[in-house]
């Protein structure tokens, strides 16, 4: 099967393709379900804290109770995914990537509740990238491990966009998962890879603490430490905002996304972007 998507490029591109999609359509329930979760859990941990006793948060699988009078499950695969507004459950031919979007004119078949274009361009973005790493990696060990990354990253900028947070919960097993495929050089050298994540972490530590000495405030949240890819575009965006499009500078610039995007620049044409730079 390798042997057969090795000498048929386009066959493993189209695969690529639709598992990207598919995975871009899990993206989405994470995008929308991890952010709540976590803050069911600090309540939780607050309330145990406290000495109280933790209650319920308002999450859509409130609505429904067990025997024994608890919540039922919440997470990423319970329960079913619904219309916030009606309550219907999407069926399995509402849930196709982007097709099913489309058929339904970005609209809720039940009470046409407006469904955001965000989802099916999570899933367009998530196909084209798969689809681009397989054409680039081929059939090797570096593409499952490219198409993890570019599924948390793609996670981690648009969670950073609704909530201003990037979870530890995908960006430390990121972290330890990239040194890990580098074991043997997979990407790059394994020395490499540890130095850059040392330096990132540390590079944007150092804003962080300069930022807060001398304006008061804190700039960043410690997940962009553990994002550092390229953060260049970040600052770029982020200035740019502030000097010319009248963004407020009280409130928070998302710098997950930037990042994201700095790293897949690197990711994909850092070495192009070098020897440009370098003549």
């Amino acid at each position: 099967m390798l042997d057969l998507l090795s000498s048929q490029p386009v066959a493993l591109i189209s695969l690529a393709v639709v598992l990207g999609l598919l995975v871009g359509s899990f993206l989405n329930v994470v995008i929308h379900r991890l952010p709540i979760m976590l803050e069911q859990e600090w309540r939780e941990q607050c309330a145990w804290l406290g000495g109280d006793q933790p209650s319920a948060m308002t999450v859509p699988s409130a609505t429904t109770q067990h025997p024994a009078g608890q919540p039922a499950p919440y997470n990423l695969v319970r329960p079913r995914s619904a219309c916030p507004r009606c309550g219907h459950q999407i069926t399995w031919y509402e849930n196709i990537p982007i097709l099913s979007w489309l058929v339904l004119r970005g609209r809720c078949s039940a009470c046409g509740m407006a469904i955001a274009p965000r989802y099916p361009v999570v899933e367009a973005l998530t196909g084209l990238l798969f689809g681009y790493v397989a054409w680039r990696w081929g059939v090797s060990w570096n593409t499952p491990a490219l198409w993890l990354l570019v599924s948390s990253l793609i996670a981690l900028a648009f969670i950073d966009l609704d909530t201003h947070l990037l979870p530890d919960s995908i960006t430390l097993p990121l972290a330890w998962v990239g040194l890990l495929v580098n074991l043997n050089g997979t990407l790059v050298p394994l020395p490499e890879a540890v130095i850059g994540a040392i330096a990132g972490y540390v590079a944007l530590w150092l804003v962080y603490h300069l930022f807060k000495l001398l304006t008061g405030k804190e700039g960043m949240g410690f997940g962009d430490f553990k994002l550092l890819a390229a953060s260049l575009s970040g600052a770029v965006v982020g200035i740019g905002l502030i000097l010319f499009a009248g963004h407020d500078r009280a409130r928070p610039i998302p710098f997950g996304p930037w990042l994201v995007l700095g790293g897949l620049i690197a990711l994909f044409w850092g070495d192009e972007l070098l020897r440009l730079w370098l003549g």
